[in-house]
């Protein structure tokens, strides 16, 4: 490992390298970034350590990961001029309690619950999916 980064947490050196592949184009947009398996033994580096490093460049807008897909170069770069679409969709619905849930707001199994789906995008692609429950409001 070269020594510029000397003092640098181990996670920031490997976010700064993969940053620097996805900017040149060595990792195009859209394309897959290698596994983490892949990865922790390129770097010699826990996967704790190359989850770090990933979420970095999440936060920056420079991948995007999708459960059982895995982590994608972002379609767009920030910083390169170009302009960013968020978009957002919210589904509400009756459900009933599963044994979980109605433990959890002390319900019987059955009872009704509203739940909220929140899906936002980035550019077309899934960025978040917060799912939510409240009690309904009518059931007394």
């Amino acid at each position: 490992m070269p020594t510029p980064h000397y003092g640098q947490p181990r996670y920031r050196v490997i976010a700064d390298q993969l940053r620097e592949r996805i900017e040149s184009g060595s990792i195009p947009p859209g394309a897959l970034l290698p596994t983490e398996s892949a990865l922790t033994a390129e770097f010699r580096a826990s996967r704790g350590t190359i989850r770090q490093a990933i979420a970095v460049l999440r936060k920056e807008g420079l991948v995007t990961t999708e459960h059982g897909r895995g982590t994608s170069a972002s379609s767009i770069i920030h910083g390169h001029g170009a302009e960013q679409t968020h978009e957002s969709d919210t589904e509400q619905r009756e459900i009933a309690a599963d044994p979980e849930l109605a433990a959890l707001f002390g319900v019987e199994t059955g009872a009704t619950l509203i739940g909220q789906q929140r899906v936002t995008r980035r550019n077309g692609i899934v960025e978040s999916v917060i799912r939510s429950y409240r009690l309904d409001g009518t059931a007394e």
